[in-house]
């Protein structure tokens, strides 16, 4: 659809639980993207974060009291609404609004009746984190309307954007309250969809067969659901970040998504030319000491470094497969090289391993602290190391990273934000030293894990059910990794033939020549330059454009609100 200039953004206010608030992959969407945004629509776009911070100060957030006090204050008097002005400390440095929500818990019911009586939403069954959700939602819909009233911005094209089911009340408020607002609202990835996959029900093969509102009673998610469900159909542009998530949309939704807007990187943090290698070669250094002070014996200094990441979720993000596929190359003939297979996925820990602590410290083993299986495998101590299930599919798989063994795994169950205790290094200043990432997906909605890979220039490996995956594929996708990523197609039942390519892509990997490498690394840049925010922002354009004319429709017709 062409969009002509009368369908441009003057205002554009974006809510997400993840503004200047580090939770999930959201945080770096919303964060990266800002920069694009600021620089086309400087101080007109605003982002609505949780105001969460009690004892102490969000660290990616500035208050800045000089940003609209008149307003501020003005809200506080008459809407009783708590805001806080300030800047986003990341490149771009826009302009946040954080907002407190708990009063509006004494609400709650009548809240809850207006978005039945309006909208159809079934919050009967709501629990957990759907009540913190919603009052927050509503919360950023009245900050919205009490910005726009005040300036009088009638006469302005104004669009808000919601991220994710959690803000859902928010754009069904703005929907009824201040119609002449256009409503965009993005799913990263659909409540039912990421249930499905996670309790190890079959998604893509009978995608077609699922009803979602059925599904939803059954996984027990009809309240977060039935609010994803209205707000996407409610909307005037409707949005997710892949193709694959799109069918699902579709499917579960009842809509299919006006734009696809698939999220891009921003990589000018990346160090070039010396910088970058030797960033490289501190990252290589410690991951080996800490591979040699756990395992007991010398990592040739050839070993290759390879890695997974991302959330714990098991069999979603391929942790199942990449074991398994590690396990398959230690017993494949002709491997020559050590092999480290790192596993960098938080869990729940006490913190790091005296023990480990004390040999990167001392280079010795204290004295009374034994030795235990787990503390050949992991570098942190696990609250319950029993019921692990990586560790269990280990020592069910009989991994002992003994000295005569190729391959070594090794589990980091910390956040590795620069202080974990072990490594002491942010994850992006670790995964500069892999020689190659692997990522086995099976619900990834995007993937920025293997997106993050390529932009550091390391050669990956992940599947076509990646968003990411799926993406590059289009770009034409050469056979083996000769373009600095391979793509394997994954689907519900072929899981050991994806574990066997795995292997034999690492082994072949292993066998390349030094220049080899360096042209797949510079490829695998090459790559992620086309996935970058300049080449991506302009699908966020199109859906401002698409959602400012369809609220010109809407508003030329009669305004109807039905429960359905």
């Amino acid at each position: 659809m062409q969009i002509d200039a009368r369908h441009t953004p003057d205002y554009i206010f974006e809510t997400s639980w993840e503004v200047c608030n580090k939770v999930g992959g959201i945080y770096t969407v919303l964060s990266t993207r800002a920069n694009s945004l600021q620089k086309i629509y400087t101080d007109r776009i605003f982002f609505i974060g949780p105001d969460l911070w009690q004892e102490q100060e969000s660290p990616w957030f500035r208050e800045d009291r000089t940003l609209y006090p008149e307003w501020c204050d003005d809200a506080r008097t008459n809407q009783q609404l708590e805001i806080r002005a300030g800047r986003w400390d990341v490149p771009g440095n826009p302009i946040v609004f954080l907002v407190k929500f708990d009063t509006f818990f004494a609400r709650q019911n009548d809240i809850y009746t207006s978005m039945w009586m309006d909208y159809g939403v079934d919050s009967l069954h709501a629990y957990g984190d759907y009540h913190e959700s919603v009052m927050f939602a509503y919360a950023t819909g009245l900050v919205i309307e009490s910005f726009y009233r005040y300036h009088r911005l009638e006469a302005d094209n104004v669009i808000a954007h919601f991220n994710e089911w959690m803000l859902g009340a928010g754009a069904l408020y703005i929907r009824k309250q201040v119609p002449r607002i256009a409503t965009l609202f993005t799913t990263h990835a659909t409540s039912i969809g990421r249930s499905i996959a996670g309790n190890n029900l079959p998604l893509y093969n009978h995608l077609e067969e699922y009803d979602g509102d059925q599904m939803a009673g059954r996984l027990n998610l009809s309240a977060k659901h039935s609010l994803e469900k209205k707000a996407a159909q409610h909307v005037d542009c409707f949005t997710t970040v892949s193709d694959i998530t799109a069918r699902e949309c579709a499917q579960f939704l009842q809509r299919q998504p006006d734009v696809i807007t698939p999220n891009g990187f921003e990589k000018d943090f990346i160090p070039k030319g010396k910088a970058y290698l030797q960033a490289r070669a501190k990252a290589r250094k410690v991951l080996q000491n800490v591979a040699e002070k756990m395992l007991g014996y010398s990592i040739n200094s050839d070993a290759l470094l390879i890695g997974t990441s991302g959330r714990y979720e098991y069999k979603n993000k391929g942790i199942d497969l990449f074991i398994e596929a590690m396990h398959r190359l230690c017993k494949m003939p002709g491997l020559t090289r050590d092999v480290i297979a790192l596993i960098m996925v938080p869990a729940w820990n006490k913190g790091p391993r005296a023990d480990l602590q004390a040999l990167l410290c001392a280079g010795e083993q204290p004295e009374g602290v034994p030795k235990s299986v787990e503390s050949l495998f992991v570098t942190h101590e696990l609250v319950d190391p029993e019921r692990d299930m990586i560790l269990n599919q280990l020592r069910h798989a009989g991994c002992c990273n003994s000295e005569e063994e190729r391959v070594k795994i090794l589990f980091v169950p910390s956040y590795l934000n620069g202080d974990d205790g072990i490594f002491n290094l942010p994850y992006y200043d670790l995964l500069i030293g892999l020689d190659l990432s692997v990522f086995p997906s099976y619900y990834e909605p995007w993937g920025y894990t293997p997106h993050e890979s390529v932009a550091f220039s390391i050669p990956t490996i992940t599947t076509s059910l990646a968003g990411f995956g799926a993406w590059a594929e289009k770009q034409g996708d050469q056979k083996g990794m000769d373009n600095g990523i391979t793509v394997i197609r994954r689907d519900d039942t072929n899981q050991s033939e994806v574990a066997e390519e795995i292997a034999r892509l690492v082994h072949d990997f292993s066998l390349k020549s030094a220049g080899q490498v360096r042209l797949l690394r510079k490829r695998a840049a090459a790559l992620s330059d086309r996935a970058d925010w300049a080449h991506f922002i302009s699908s966020y354009q199109e859906a401002y454009g698409k959602a400012l004319h369809h609220s010109y429709i809407r508003l030329s017709k009669p305004l109807k609100l039905k429960a359905e």
